[in-house]
């Protein structure tokens, strides 16, 4: 099925660019010049689109406020959200990220750009549902935990990981997100060598997971294992994971940064690490990450 957007500029201009860089995309769109408009059709059939392209600046209803709504409406709140504006401060970036947006696109912005960053919120948004889907009810057995080890070597496997430990959380939503992001570190990067601007390369041409899968199977990376061990305590939750690599500088990846708000890659360490851990530790070189996840509501900075 061809995956469905809804765009949404006061600008008719912007929404003349937008429609002629979608053309022959593989995407459909419907197009709003309001905030107000964009809201009723979401009411209407929220299930009709598989991601949003919101303007940030417009006049009634902003963009700032309409993704708080969508964010705060369950029956479209899982929809990604893709941020376009000329509003591109720091904190600007970082109120955005916290209310749930996807990315940010800096106007004016190319074709291939906005085309990668559409691809790569479609995947995430699809990953994330299937593993919501699988985990549902069934892992309640985890308020019994005390200690246990996993080792994983995948991508599906780091998913089906995050998603069954963020089951102990009273938020899994959040704490699923920081977990998967710390793993597939791991998995990509750590295990496979996958360099930062490698990936941004890959998740522009729609290549990353067939080089992930490639990678993983070539001699030297067969039987490397990303090892995790999760400890419970009274209120919290300490998972540390350690990859086989030789670790990477992590500072940089620890708050948001201007110069990376627009790649298709690189916001997932802070964002992970603002929403969904009391704690974030990288241990030695790096290839050791200690992340303490809350165990009661209102733990998690």
């Amino acid at each position: 099925m061809t995956p469905h957007l809804l765009v949404v500029d006061d600008e008719p201009i912007n929404l003349e660019i937008i429609e002629e860089y979608l053309d022959d995309s593989g995407f459909s769109a419907d197009f709003c010049a309001s905030g107000e408009a964009a809201w009723a059709a979401l009411e209407q059939d929220p299930h009709r689109y598989d991601a949003v392209l919101l303007d940030r600046m417009m006049p009634g209803l902003d963009g700032m406020a309409l993704l708080r709504r969508i964010k705060h409406t369950p029956s479209c709140a899982h929809l990604p959200v893709i941020m376009q504006t000329a509003a591109c401060s720091p904190q600007q970036i970082r109120e955005g990220l916290e209310a749930g947006a996807y990315y940010y696109l800096t106007k004016p912005y190319e074709r291939e750009g906005l085309l990668a960053i559409v691809r790569a919120a479609l995947t995430d948004a699809r990953l994330r549902k299937a593993q919501l889907e699988q985990e549902a009810e069934r892992w309640r057995g985890l308020d019994f935990l005390q200690e246990a080890r996993f080792s994983i070597r995948t991508l599906a496997e780091a998913g089906q990981l995050a998603a069954f430990l963020a089951q102990a959380c009273p938020k899994p939503d959040n704490a699923r997100l920081g977990l998967s992001e710390l793993l597939l570190n791991a998995v990509e990067h750590g295990n496979l060598g996958i360099s930062y601007a490698e990936k941004a390369r890959l998740k522009q041409s729609d290549d990353w997971q067939r080089e992930v899968e490639r990678r993983a199977a070539l001699p030297e990376n067969r039987d490397k294992q990303v090892s995790v061990c999760v400890t419970r305590h009274a209120k919290q939750l300490v998972v540390r994971i350690a990859d086989e690599g030789p670790g990477f500088d992590w500072r940089p990846y620890l708050d948001f940064s201007p110069e990376r708000a627009f790649d298709p890659n690189g916001r997932g360490i802070a964002l992970a690490r603002l929403m969904s851990f009391t704690r974030l530790e990288y241990l030695g070189s790096g290839n050791i990450v200690e992340a303490t996840l809350a165990l009661t509501d209102g733990e998690n900075a």
